[in-house]
Parts: C-alpha cells; sequence; structure tokens
C-alpha cells in the first residue's frame, strides 16, 4: 500500500480537526470532566448511528481488538487530562502526538511486518522531531506535565495498533469506527460517575453542547484516520495525522495566547520537511 494524495488530504483534515476537540478539552474548566462529557456524547452519537443504520457488531475477529482498545482508551483520557491540567497544549499535546509516531513505526514493524522505506523512516523522524521541538519551545514545562504527555503517547502508539489491526480484520471500516465509539466511553463514564457523580452531572448539564461538539470533531478525526489506515501504511498515516500539533501549536499561541509563536512556527518547518519525505 502506498499514500496517495487523497489520502493525505483526508489525514491532514482529521489533524485539524483533532487539535480542534484538544484545544476544546485544554481551554474549558475542568479536562477531566471535559473529557468525560466529550466520550458520553460521541458514545451516543455512535449508538444512535449504529441503531439508524442497523449496524451489526463489527466481525468476532476484531473484537480482541475492539476490546484491547476500549481499556487502554481509558488510561489515554486519564492521561490526556492529566497534561491538560499540568501543563499548556502547546507542550502537552506535540509531546504526546510527536512520541507516538516513533512507538507507533516500532510496533508496527515489529507486529504487523510493515518495515518502512528509508525515505518514509526519514519523514517518521523529522515529523516526530520538529514536534518535540514544539512541544518544548520557550522552556518552563513543569515535570509532571511531560510525564503525563509521554504517558499518553505510550498510549496512543497502544490503541493504534489494536484499532489498526482491528479495522483491518473487520471487514468493514466505517462499521468498525462507529462500534469504537460506542463501546470506548462506558468503562470510563461509569467510572467517572462512582468517582465524581454529583460534580459530573451539573457539569453535563452546563456544557452538554460542549460535550456533543467536541465529539463530532474527535469521532470525524479518527474515522477518517481509521478509513486511511486501510488504504495505506498504519505507520504512516500515524505520522501523518500528528501534523495536528501544526494546527496546536497555532491554536495555543494565538487563541489560548500561550506564546513563543516563532519557534512553534520553526518547528512546523520541520514537520513540514517530514511531509515531503513520506511522499518520496
Amino acid at each position: 500500500m502506498e499514500l496517495s494524495a487523497g489520502v493525505t488530504v483526508a489525514v491532514l483534515g482529521a489533524a485539524l480537526l483533532h487539535a480542534s476537540w484538544n484545544a476544546l478539552v485544554k481551554s474549558g474548566r475542568d479536562p477531566l470532566l471535559d473529557m468525560a462529557l466529550l466520550t458520553f456524547a460521541g458514545s451516543a452519537i455512535a449508538t444512535a448511528l449504529a441503531l439508524a443504520l442497523r449496524l451489526a457488531p463489527p466481525v468476532a475477529a476484531s473484537w480482541p481488538y475492539l476490546a484491547a482498545s476500549t481499556v487502554i482508551h481509558v488510561g489515554y483520557y486519564v492521561a490526556l487530562a492529566g497534561a491538560y491540567r499540568a501543563g499548556d497544549l502547546s507542550h502537552g499535546y506535540p509531546i504526546m502526538r510527536g512520541t507516538a509516531p516513533l512507538l507507533t513505526a516500532v510496533g508496527t514493524w515489529l507486529l504487523l511486518g510493515e518495515p518502512l522505506s528509508p525515505a518514509a523512516a526519514a519523514g517518521v523522524l523529522l515529523i516526530s522531531g520538529g514536534v518535540l521541538s514544539l512541544g518544548f519551545a520557550g522552556g518552563g514545562a513543569s515535570g509532571r506535565a511531560t510525564a503525563w504527555a509521554l504517558t499518553s503517547a505510550a498510549l496512543i502508539a497502544l490503541y493504534t495498533l489494536a484499532d489498526g489491526a482491528g479495522v483491518r480484520v473487520s471487514g468493514d471500516a466505517f462499521r468498525y469506527v462507529v462500534w469504537v465509539f460506542v463501546v470506548h466511553a462506558v468503562p470510563f463514564w461509569l467510572g467517572m460517575l462512582v468517582l465524581k457523580r454529583g460534580e459530573l452531572l451539573r457539569h453535563a448539564a452546563r456544557h452538554w453542547k460542549r460535550g456533543f461538539g467536541g465529539a463530532a470533531l474527535s469521532g470525524l478525526s479518527y474515522g477518517i484516520a481509521l478509513w486511511a489506515m486501510t488504504r495505506a501504511p498504519v505507520a504512516i498515516v500515524a505520522a501523518l495525522r500528528e501534523t495536528a500539533v501544526i494546527f496546536g501549536a497555532l491554536i495555543g499561541a494565538w487563541l489560548l495566547r500561550e506564546g513563543h509563536l516563532r519557534a512553534r512556527l520553526a518547528g512546523a518547518a520541520v514537520v513540514l520537511a517530514g511531509l515531503v519525505a513520506l511522499r518520496l
């Protein structure tokens, strides 16, 4: 499989959507409550879609991957909220999204048998290096924020591998994506109800529009990425999707007023070089 121009454009669009919902979570009062609301809204939308289209669950061969992805996502939601509680969007987001492609590339090579060409490997390294430079631009970030971001990166790599393998054996990428969102929120939402029931319900009553808006952005972003994994190598799609950090860094610098715009633009130039290498 090769990376076509159409898939490239689609994944870049998914990257912009992904950065947008992360900015939405970061800009709220409590990232953990926002994540709970967003995941619940995503599950509600996906369930309604599955019922309306009469989508049966994916084939049995994909269930172990779906189950593994669900468990991993619980940890990812907690780690992402921790990163945004402890630091800026323009610090945590590039680190978690920039480290993940390196881990995913190693995983796809070892587990899925997809070694990268020299140009593609150079592209992955350039993109990852560029996004890491975006994350550390200006300095001053806390070690706690960095630790949460690195934990998120490891979990991103794990669920990318699980879902990348699951969607390939599912027989229907769209059906798999819908059911991913149906089941992902359930354990996380139940856990939040047990731990923060009153606070969560009050937050949901006030900010339900925020949750459904973020869920729509998240669902479209991840659905496009999983579809792309059926048309191009998983590691290349995962790396290309991390260009979301360019959008995230600019949103953080301009809209959230986190600063260091010049340094972040330099990191974006390195990411662009990685994109060129991926297409060679």
